[in-house]
């Protein structure tokens, strides 16, 4: 007599091993982990983050001097800088120190983020992550560099040039500093554009095709964004911006079509 095994014995593996092997396959690191354990792993990954941002913040802290210097450069050698209240100059080099802090540690930041939600993963994501992230930080580096070396320079010398020979160009430190901060980190957020349409492309959200036939609208926006963005009201700082955003925005949307969405 012959007898006839059951299908999932004569296969090399059950069903059940083959979807737990596929489920391991694509979520390689993944971990069984208590709600006390991914407190504690946050806890980990945030002392990292805080502790890398601290000692970042004293660095800049000791050499806030040289690093202020350099944020005053836009200003241009008219301007004159003053404090009108005691200490006022101290307290801006705190807030200098954190900001420019914030930047040295954002590297370890974006590690430490990475690294907590790396597990739960799968490889598809995986493959994306470190694209953004990575571009993420390098198109929000160039926002702060275009910010620093364009627009602040073009509106600040507005700002000259209108009152010439009116008043005299005496700014207080901590104003100027707002208004500088201001400009680098919005400008720097600004400049994510193609991420957000890498991951709207990804999503299946919005088509490239859907992207590029919408070019005129966007142009508008790019305007509106100019000036909300910028402080003056110059058209010359606004149509850099504008420009800018413009360029990043069709850079965005070539991405998305060559990884074929």
């Amino acid at each position: 007599m012959t007898v006839t095994r059951p299908d999932f014995e004569q296969e090399d593996n059950p069903p059940e091993a083959d979807d737990a092997l596929d489920s391991k396959n694509e979520f390689p690191d993944e971990v069984e982990m208590t709600l006390g354990e991914h407190l504690e792993e946050l806890r980990t990954r945030l002392f990292w983050a805080l502790g890398t941002f601290i000692a970042a913040t004293i660095g800049c802290f000791i050499f806030v001097k040289p690093i202020v210097d350099l944020l005053q450069k836009p200003a241009g050698t008219t301007v004159k800088f003053i404090q009108t209240i005691p200490g006022e100059f101290f307290f801006v080099s705190f807030k200098v120190a954190a900001y420019s802090g914030l930047m040295v540690a954002a590297p370890m930041i974006l590690y430490q983020i990475v690294r907590f939600v790396l597990p739960g993963l799968s490889r598809r994501e995986r493959k994306l992550i470190l694209p953004i992230v990575v571009g993420s930080s390098v198109l929000f580096v160039v926002g702060v560099v275009f910010a620093f070396m364009v627009l602040a320079p073009a509106a600040l010398n507005f700002f000259v040039s209108y009152g010439d020979g009116v008043v005299d160009q005496t700014w207080t430190i901590e104003r100027y500093f707002d208004l500088m901060f201001v400009m680098l980190i919005s400008t720097g957020i600004v400049f994510q554009v193609p991420i957000l349409q890498v991951l709207l492309g990804v999503s299946g959200i919005v088509t490239s095709e859907r992207m590029f036939s919408v070019w005129r609208y966007v142009s508008v926006f790019a305007v509106v964004l100019g000036a909300i963005v910028t402080p003056s009201t110059d058209p010359l700082t606004q149509t850099f911006l504008a420009g800018a955003v413009t360029v990043l925005y069709f850079g965005g949307a070539g991405a998305v079509k060559l990884i074929g969405k």
